[in-house]
């Protein structure tokens, strides 16, 4: 199939394509005309690409285990578990910083509002 059909039935731009290309994820064949050939298995490749990027993983991340996968359960893999944690260490380290954030903004927010009822409070 070529890359038009291949973004069609997976939902996934002909650039995006390109650029899994370009990261070794995906790998069409060049008929004579130049003009990139995805085998049916392709889809497959994109969709589960698509999995592990909606699980938050970088595309050099997917490239470490993609062959793995499409070929064996995620068990059987020994790739995977190693960066679903340290996935989930980064998920967590962001998730400690978002509500340190946070805290300091409700602070701020009821400082503000502190300040604002004792200005109100004398007049």
């Amino acid at each position: 199939m070529k890359i038009g059909e291949l973004s069609l039935r997976t939902g996934v731009s002909i650039r995006s394509l390109r650029y899994y290309e370009q990261q070794g994820l995906i790998t069409p064949v060049r008929s004579e005309n130049g003009y990139r050939e995805y085998s049916p298995f392709a889809e497959e490749q994109v969709k589960s690409i698509k999995l592990y990027l909606n699980l938050g993983l970088s595309t050099e991340q997917i490239a470490g285990f993609l062959q793995c996968v499409l070929k064996n359960k995620e068990a059987f893999c020994q790739e995977v578990l190693p960066i679903y944690r340290q996935k989930l260490d980064e998920i967590e380290t962001q998730i400690q910083l978002l509500n340190n954030i946070k805290s300091n903004l409700e602070e701020r927010i009821q400082s503000i509002l502190d300040e604002q009822n004792t200005i109100e409070g004398e007049f």
